[in-house]
């Protein structure tokens, strides 16, 4: 079993969530619903780790939140 951290996006415009997996090229995939969204995400990577072990560009560290006044 592997794990993976999803960013995770509403497009304003059309209500589609956009997940990505960060610092991985190409690990991204769309749904109308979070629940949607988490199955697509889980066929993508299913699909890209069968051709092989991914070389991520960079690691997922967290979400921090800046507050401006």
């Amino acid at each position: 079993m592997r794990t993976f951290n999803a960013v995770i996006e509403r497009d304003p415009e059309s209500g589609l969530y956009i997940g990505r997996v960060p610092g991985w090229r190409g690990a991204h995939s769309l749904g109308t619903s979070l629940d949607e969204l988490e199955r697509n995400l889980r066929d993508m990577l299913e699909m890209l780790l069968e051709e092989g072990e991914p070389t991520l560009e960079s690691e997922f560290v967290g979400v921090q939140t800046i507050r401006v006044t």
